[in-house]
């Protein structure tokens, strides 16, 4: 029967982190360290049969990608200006005038150069709406005194 010593658990460490070099996944890495880590026990420990070898090399590849998920997760990063990149959501709180009537909950406005569908309850054109929301890419409004009247000015 074949069996693996240290160095077989050395070599198969660098041979997993050299994947992890050339397909980033951050998964093979901590793999390289379990077998890294299973090459110094049996380093130590070098009568230790080949079954135990490979538990302890699944056992170990669980923990380290377990710790190594949890330590280097992404952080979220605080921004000043979070709804950046998402235009609509610039929108809220602000007022505009409807340029097409609101009918059956469904109307336009102008936002600068650009034209937005504004939801909301039946209006006239050229009624002054507050935009309260953004659903998918479109501006949910209310007229912009009930929506001052309910403080939702922003």
């Amino acid at each position: 029967m074949v069996q693996f010593d240290f160095w077989g658990w050395l070599i198969l460490a660098v041979a997993l982190i050299a994947i992890e070099v050339l397909a980033p996944s951050s998964f093979f890495l901590w793999m390289g360290i379990a077998a890294a880590l299973v090459g110094g026990i049996l380093f130590l420990i070098p009568g230790l049969d080949w079954p135990y070898q490979i538990a302890l090399f699944a056992l170990l590849s669980v923990v380290t990608v377990f710790i190594g998920r949890r330590v280097f997760r992404p952080q979220r990063q605080e921004t000043d200006h979070p709804t950046l990149n998402q235009r609509g959501a610039q929108y809220i709180g602000r007022h505009f005038t409807l340029e097409e009537p609101i009918v059956n909950g469904v109307g336009w406005l102008r936002v600068g150069d650009s034209r937005w569908r504004a939801l909301g309850t039946d209006m006239p054109a050229g009624t002054v709406v507050q935009v309260v929301s953004v659903d998918s890419t479109n501006l949910v409004v209310e007229a912009a005194q009930a929506a001052t009247a309910r403080g939702k000015t922003v």
